[in-house]
């Protein structure tokens, strides 16, 4: 029986992560599955691991007030060797971009411990551009053992960067997995902050939701952002922007400062993951700095404004489910006017087929392991 450990820290990760524990779950007479989370963002995974039903085995706990990448990264490969040193595992699932992925990577090649990287093979190769993911991705990638990727682009880059094809699967993207299981599950089951939500908001407008936290769009950025998201409320009285506020100062600042007072601009907390599927399945467009609601959104058929100047998710922008617009005010205004006014272009959008998959990820990347007779 071979021991798998899945580590993750934030709440993307968690989302993304949490179809493939229970895939893996489902195979107790093959796998010793366990779960570790360093708590790299602590409310916010909470909330999504309460939600999926999940327990970890090993809970790191690392967040701190004033946390930076120097003592996040310091602490989390201090932490995973003890953990790593208990379960003995043969192989560790980490997911995408982050510090926590980049890290116990790392420990896991220190510990000689086999590691497999979901979602692999993003790039913008712009070492700066998201920041620091892009080289968190690029560091993981070379220290991984077998690579998920979820499109054949991102197996593409791969291959060029010389990681061998058999240890390439190309799986479609786990956060599909997550929203077709979210999205039913958010109908059904009575939620506290789903209700509180329908409170504030009038779903019989066109709503615009905006998320918005990129490092790279701090400062003129976001001012340019709100600027855009004023004009767009003040010409569009039927439309209700719905923006839940990153808490960090940099973003708050502005976006409180410039989009306070406006009857229809609704600025709320951060939403906890299944009211923001639920508002997601709501709204009429969204605008985004966000990588995972690049994926998401075409699924449920919303098109997408992306605040960013490039993409590690090229598929979308391809197939034209999602329109970059950087943070350029005109650019953000002119487009979301495009797509409230012009009903075709709008039905174009919302109509093509999601490029990241169907939502059976989890069930080929455990498959490999099943069917692959040595790994």
């Amino acid at each position: 029986m071979k021991k798998i450990l899945l580590v993750f820290g934030t709440r993307p990760e968690a989302i993304k992560m949490a179809p493939l524990v229970k895939e893996f779950l489902k195979h107790n007479d093959k796998f010793e599955t366990k779960v570790c989370v360093t708590a790299q963002h602590r409310e916010m995974l909470d909330q999504v691991l309460e939600f999926f039903e999940i327990v970890p085995d090993y809970d790191l706990n690392l967040m701190k007030p004033g946390q930076n990448l120097f003592t996040l990264t310091a602490d989390v490969i201090v932490a995973m060797k003890s953990i790593l040193d208990n379960f003995c595992p043969d192989y560790v699932f980490v997911h995408g971009d982050t510090t926590t992925s980049t890290v116990a990577a790392l420990a896991s090649f220190y510990a000689g411990i086999k590691i497999c990287h979901v979602e692999a093979g993003l790039r913008t190769y712009n070492k700066l551009s998201p920041f620091p993911e892009e080289m968190n991705r690029q560091i993981t990638g070379r220290l991984a053992d077998f690579h998920f990727s979820p499109t054949k682009v991102s197996e593409e880059n791969l291959l060029k960067e010389g990681i061998p094809k058999d240890s390439i699967v190309v799986t479609g993207n786990t956060v599909i997995d997550a929203l077709i299981y979210s999205s039913d599950k958010v109908n059904i089951v009575y939620n506290e902050d789903i209700a509180s939500l329908k409170s504030k908001i009038d779903v019989n407008k066109k709503i615009l939701l905006v998320t918005g936290h990129r490092r790279e769009n701090h400062g003129e950025g976001f001012i340019n952002i709100c600027k855009a998201l004023k004009t767009i409320a003040i010409n569009n009285k039927d439309v209700e922007i719905v923006y839940p506020v990153h808490l960090n100062p940099e973003v708050m600042k502005p976006v409180y400062d410039i989009l306070s007072g406006y009857d229809n601009i609704k600025l709320i907390e951060p939403l906890p993951y299944p009211a923001f599927v639920w508002l997601m399945n709501k709204c009429y467009l969204i605008i985004t700095d966000s990588g995972g609601v690049q994926e998401e959104a075409p699924s449920l058929g919303k098109p997408v404004l992306v605040m960013r100047d490039n993409t590690e998710r090229p598929e979308a922008v391809k197939a034209k489910t999602v329109l970059l617009v950087g943070t350029n005010e005109n650019k953000i205004i002119d487009y979301c006017q495009m797509l409230l006014d012009d009903v075709i272009k709008y039905d174009e959008m919302k109509n093509i087929t999601n490029p990241y998959g169907d939502g059976n990820a989890c069930k080929r990347i455990v498959d490999f392991f099943i069917n692959k007779k040595e790994i």
